[in-house]
């Protein structure tokens, strides 16, 4: 690695930057709640900014990118579907789950909050949604740090062991010493950083491509599919595309900010911040990949790496067509989304392991400082186990990380959505849903029926089970019929009949 190199001094600068924000939130970590909500104690711009950025991981900057360019803009309609599904999850299911999880007990994590919410003495629902967290979101980590892997090992010529231990080193770091708040404050620079990538480089594509008139009528002149968005989709494949918006009503990493936001009063602005923040960077993204169809047109003897691998589009347009220094923030945008992503999984996987298996199984009356510093150590046992994962970046385990989307949205999805606006619900129909939900997930995608996402059928499936149980089983207690009153008093008057949660 040549540390005279602009690049690598900016990557050195953004990491720095990344392990010291670990290092300044661990000021304010005093107890679990802390290091695993933040306290509750974000407001809007770092809710909405640090929600955005768990979410969108190397595939906006890579994946996105060089779907388009590779076939044109009717790869976007997962975009799409993505921005139509977020907005449904911040507009019904944010502040309600805000609400809720401190009502039932000071809910800190999804298992945790199905548990009180459901009143389940057994704990199966604790037990199997853990267990869910666990296996996905171990495998995430590891595709994390593969994807970081890769973007170190071609951009400084390293060996692909190295570059992983380079890449995972930063992250899990700032995890370790900071937990939720470091995760949360690094994920609003990322963000910043991302959204800065994706709004400068489409333009300067443009510039570079003869101006937008110009640079549409150069890629319709190549073949008028890149520009049609109906090109090559079917029905089904439209649906399958969009339908991966139903997959943020179950991701745990996305859901733990609006558990963490200081107050419901403050989630609408979110709102608005996050949509906002969306809309440009899925925007800036596409834009990256079409435009750069008619820049390499142009210039058909730069485009050899990116042939080769069409994700590579915004690394190559980065280095093509700004100097070191700022390709160096750019690439950096790439690292930000990665390490973004990946903090976020290792924290909810450390989460799982301490509040839902510790604590409850084997020392329910250990202090908070240990139960930090077991967070801790459950930080680095996830990430080690991922690294183990990761070393083989080929390995077949890698491919389930395509439905883990999906086996969330599935399994958690209609279960958190019913449980938030349904009084009727119970435990058991939440058990069956969940169930039947991860169940279609895995037997749909190895089956393939229909080309048809194994999202839809598993959302659809898992909400029928939950209600047809829900219906079969004895009405819910007088104690949940309250706390489901109170909730919904507390979002129709903010402030006003929230009491103090439960203390375990």
């Amino acid at each position: 690695m040549n540390f005279t190199n602009p690049t690598t001094i900016t990557f050195v600068i953004y990491i720095l930057a990344m392990i010291g924000i670990g290092f300044a939130a661990w000021r304010y970590t005093r107890d679990l709640s802390d290091y695993i909500l933040g306290g509750r104690s974000l407001g809007s711009f770092v809710t909405a900014m640090s929600a955005g950025a768990s979410d969108m991981s190397g595939w906006l900057l890579l994946g996105l990118p060089g779907a388009v360019y590779a076939s044109g803009v009717s790869e976007s309609w997962i975009a799409i579907g993505l921005i139509i599904g977020a907005w449904f999850n911040w507009q019904f299911v944010a502040g309600r789950l805000r609400v809720y999880t401190e009502i039932t007990r000071n809910a800190l994590t999804l298992p945790d909050y199905f548990t009180h919410r459901f009143e389940d003495q057994t704990k199966i629902l604790r037990v199997i949604a853990a267990l869910v967290i666990l296996v996905f979101f171990t495998i995430y980590c590891a595709s994390g740090m593969v994807a970081g892997a890769r973007l170190f090992e071609q951009t400084f010529g390293l060996s692909y062991d190295t570059a992983l231990w380079a890449g995972a080193a930063a992250t899990i770091l700032y995890v370790f010493v900071g937990g939720f708040l470091a995760v949360s404050w690094t994920d609003t620079v990322q963000a910043s950083l991302m959204i800065f990538a994706l709004l400068l480089t489409p333009v300067m594509v443009i510039m570079h491509a003869g101006g937008f008139a110009g640079a549409v009528q150069a890629i319709n002149s190549l073949d008028v599919k890149y520009s049609d968005m109906f090109h090559g989709t079917t029905s089904i494949g439209i649906i399958s595309l969009m339908a991966w918006g139903l997959g943020y009503m179950g991701q745990p990493h996305i859901l733990a900010r609006f558990m963490a936001i200081s107050s419901v009063d403050a989630m609408p602005n979110a709102r608005r911040i996050g949509m906002t923040w969306m809309i440009l960077c899925l925007g800036g993204a596409v834009a990256v990949g079409y435009f750069g169809i008619a820049y390499f047109a142009a210039n058909p003897t730069q485009s050899g790496s990116v042939q080769a691998n069409h994700e590579t589009v915004f690394i190559a347009l980065s280095q093509l067509l700004f100097n070191p220094w700022i390709a160096g923030v750019l690439l950096s945008a790439i690292l930000a989304a990665v390490m973004s992503t990946l903090s976020c999984q290792l924290l909810v996987s450390s989460s799982a392991l301490t509040e839902d298996f510790y604590k409850v199984f084997f020392r329910p009356n250990a202090s908070q400082k240990e139960l930090v510093w077991i967070g801790r150590l459950m930080v680095l046992l996830v990430a080690v186990i991922a690294i183990v994962i990761a070393r083989d970046p080929a390995s077949k385990v890698l491919g389930l990380v395509g439905y883990a989307w999906a086996g969330f949205g599935a399994a958690f999805g209609p279960v958190v959505v019913l449980s938030l606006l349904w009084p009727r619900m119970t435990r058991n129909g939440a058990l069956a849903g969940m169930l039947v939900g991860a169940l279609t997930v895995i037997v749909w995608r190895n089956a393939a029926w229909f080309g048809l996402y194994e999202m839809v059928p598993g959302f659809l499936l898992s909400g029928a089970a939950i209600i047809l149980f829900s219906l079969l089983d004895k009405a819910p207690s007088m104690r949940m019929q309250q706390d489901f009153a109170q909730m919904e008093a507390e979002m129709a008057n903010p402030g006003a009949s929230l009491t103090a949660p439960v203390a375990d």
